[in-house]
């Protein structure tokens, strides 16, 4: 089969590789949309540290079965099908709690941390199990279908936060998974969302999708721009959407005493935290890990257009095209190209 395959940092080749077998309990997929996340542009450059060569990256994909392993039941080969990006266990004290995305044994496609590698989906076919398999609803494109994952993140991050009647919310960072956030948060009931991020166009694409107010990150006047909105209170949830130390700084100084802080962006793996105003305060750090169960309504939610996607998808391309896409999406200007999607 033909697959992206990263052969050194910054570098991959579409080049010719062997189609994946699988197991008796799982199923080949032939891939026919794969998203590129913004982990895969840091695994890819080495910056994450989580994308050792060679591997085949991509999680954010969609398909069709196109061989069922000997124990496979429930499922028929040309089913539309999407998959979830952690490979889970069933087994463990974490699974049976329902923290999948907590699995003692977890692995993630297309990422290769030092315990273990697994090949992902920038690629003509991919094997996974089939008990992370999810059957597409009719009509569903298989590029809508590769959001699954992202809008999966986005709505994990929201129950965590504990939304409540008549709470303010404000979401640090409006690019791709801030965008989902966002309407992940009006699907919770949220009524007033403030966006906050650098660039003017996705805070004009926040108010779109369902923010309400948006402030401009332009110089140490940030926070105050954001009390001033809350009428000095501060706001009852933040999503920090970024993962660096002036975000999540941000995040704790825009909030009201006993609010909760969902943690979801993890760009910076070590950071000084304010511990003194989280202390006083009484804020809750809420940190957020992939998904645990929430596929099946992000299907749902994409499918009956109460989050929308389509409006973040700036690109499809063939996957032969994709080393040209990461060389794009890296360049300083790449922030503009919210979701690309490469199609095998």
């Amino acid at each position: 089969m033909n697959a992206l395959l990263l052969t050194a940092p910054s570098k991959l080749d579409y080049t010719e590789v062997e189609t994946p077998t699988g197991g008796t309990d799982d199923v080949l997929v032939r891939v026919r949309a794969c998203g590129i996340c913004g982990s895969d542009i840091h695994g890819w450059d080495g910056s994450s540290g989580r994308r050792h060569p060679p591997l085949i990256m991509g999680h954010e994909a969609a398909g069709e079965i196109a061989q069922l392993g000997a124990n496979v039941t429930g499922w028929s080969v040309g089913q539309r099908v999407t998959f979830d990006s952690t490979i889970y266990c069933g087994k463990c004290p974490a699974c049976e709690r329902g923290d999948v995305n907590l699995c003692d044994d977890r692995r993630v496609l297309g990422v290769s941390p030092d315990t273990y590698k697994q090949h992902g989906a920038f690629a003509e076919y991919v094997a996974v199990p089939a008990r992370i398999l999810y059957a597409l609803p009719d009509g569903l494109s298989y590029e809508e279908a590769a959001f699954a994952e992202p809008v999966s993140i986005a709505l994990h991050g929201v129950k965590r936060a504990n939304i409540q009647p008549g709470d303010t919310a404000v979401v640090i960072g409006s690019g791709m998974i801030g965008l989902l956030v966002i309407q992940a948060l009006r699907v919770a009931g949220i009524e007033r969302v403030i966006a906050v991020d650098r660039e003017a166009s996705r805070l004009a694409t926040a108010l779109e999708l369902g923010a309400t107010d948006t402030v401009m990150v332009e110089d140490d006047t940030t926070s105050a721009k954001i009390l001033a909105l809350t009428h000095g209170r501060g706001a009852d949830v933040v999503m920090e959407v970024v993962g660096i130390e002036p975000t999540v700084k941000l995040a704790i100084a825009c909030t009201r005493p006993g609010a909760r802080i969902g943690l979801i962006g993890n760009l910076a793996p070590n950071i000084n935290l304010p511990l003194q105003q989280v202390v006083t305060r009484e804020l809750s750090l809420l940190g957020s890990c992939s998904c645990a169960g929430e596929y099946p309504q992000s299907l749902e939610l994409i499918t009956s257009g109460q989050i929308k996607v389509k409006p973040l998808m700036a690109a499809t391309a063939p996957l032969s095209d994709g080393a040209e896409w990461f060389a794009k999406l890296s360049a300083p200007d790449g922030g503009k190209y919210l979701k690309v999607i490469l199609n095998p």
